[in-house]
């Protein structure tokens, strides 16, 4: 893929993410994050060093529009750095990746298992960090789960309109 293409795509996505989905909060519980999808659909070839410092200017841009101080930088360093590994373990074939991951080039069986790992990871992350505290884990884990599936419905949603 182009990287004017990804470039215009990560800015269409964060726009999007601050100045619509940061505003849908359903009952304080939906929170949901689409802007991880530029994350999950970066290049495998990039070295595994330059994923974990594009992760942390993603969640730098949110943390700054969000002003919450470094929880979103955590999550993205944390997603970029599973994904590696996490694709080694999906994926035989890696010369299929030279664009991007996603639905066309991995298969709808590897990307749903793809998502739904690293997605639940990346919110379970934002939402522990703001909560400090174990004492909230019952609703940590339950904006996770509601947030988690509004965001994989998006983003597969997303990957099954444009890679048909």
């Amino acid at each position: 893929m182009d990287w004017t293409k990804q470039l215009i795509r990560y800015i269409v996505i964060m726009l999007l993410q601050i100045l619509l989905f940061n505003q849908l909060q359903l009952w304080n519980l939906c929170h949901p994050y689409i802007y991880v999808l530029c994350l999950l659909m970066m290049p495998i070839t990039l070295p595994h060093n330059m994923d974990m410092l594009i992760g942390a200017a993603v969640g730098l841009v949110m943390d700054t529009c969000c002003n919450s101080l470094g929880v979103h930088t955590a999550a993205c360093i944390l997603i970029m750095f599973i994904r590696p590994y996490l694709i080694g373990s999906l994926i035989n074939d890696k010369d299929r990746l030279n664009d991007q991951v996603c639905l066309h080039s991995i298969g709808m069986e590897a990307f749903i298992k793809y998502v739904l790992v690293l997605v639940p990871i990346h919110h379970f992350t934002v939402f522990m960090i703001g909560a400090w505290s174990w004492h909230y884990i019952g609703f940590v884990l339950l904006e996770t789960l509601i947030s988690g599936l509004i965001t994989l419905t998006i983003i597969i949603s997303y990957n099954l309109v444009k890679y048909r």
